[in-house]
């Protein structure tokens, strides 16, 4: 098996920056254009909402691949990934507070996020989140040393909860928030025995 170069590495990142900023693009287009349904406000938030959640799973999805597809330097595109999953996550954040509280209610979001479930889950993701991205850096690395690899086994627990957030804020039922429920459990179910650590009485 032909292994991929620095050269096509450095391709990838450049089609995974593209499928990042691409929708973005979309996005805007049909605000401006207006595509989406009657309640537009809903379909925004749960358009970045599910981005961030494919960047979540993809960036979960690189290690199995790399280590089962013999590529070891496709681990160099999962930071990438990981901060695109934030920024979608950021947006999701953002077009919430300001297209169902709007600017003038945002004193409300702090009783918002606590007083429903989903939210709080989805908060305590963002959060999470903020810590990886701000900590995704070969300095922050070096600095916290083997406390750097403990933070980010939280993203495990994000890829617990997001999909239970998604899932909670869907008032019909669909079976795409199951899907990526589903993707996310496999590639949890992957991690088996590092997951097995996190179990009271296990070491």
């Amino acid at each position: 098996m032909v292994r991929l170069s620095l050269k096509q590495i450095t391709g990838l990142k450049v089609l995974l920056h593209l499928a990042g900023f691409l929708p973005l693009l979309w996005l805007l287009l049909s605000i401006d254009q207006g595509w989406f349904s009657a309640d537009p406000a809903k379909d925004i938030q749960h358009f970045t909402g599910r981005m961030a959640l494919k960047f979540l799973l993809a960036s979960l999805a690189v290690t199995p691949l790399a280590r089962y597809g013999k590529q070891p330097l496709l681990i160099r595109v999962r930071r990438l990934l990981g901060l695109w999953c934030f920024a979608w996550a950021t947006l999701h954040l953002v077009s919430y507070s300001l297209l169902e509280l709007g600017i003038s209610n945002l004193g409300l979001l702090g009783s918002e996020l606590i007083s429903r479930p989903y939210l709080t889950l989805g908060i305590i993701c963002w959060v999470i989140l903020l810590l990886l991205a701000a900590t995704s850096f070969q300095r922050a690395q070096r600095k916290l040393g083997k406390r750097w690899q403990t933070l980010h086994n939280a993203v495990y627990l994000v890829a617990i909860l997001a999909p239970v957030h998604y899932l909670w804020s869907v008032k019909i039922l669909s079976p795409q928030p199951w899907i990526y429920a589903l993707i996310a459990a496999i590639l949890l179910a992957w991690r088996y025995k590092k997951l097995r650590k996190w179990l009271p009485g296990k070491s």
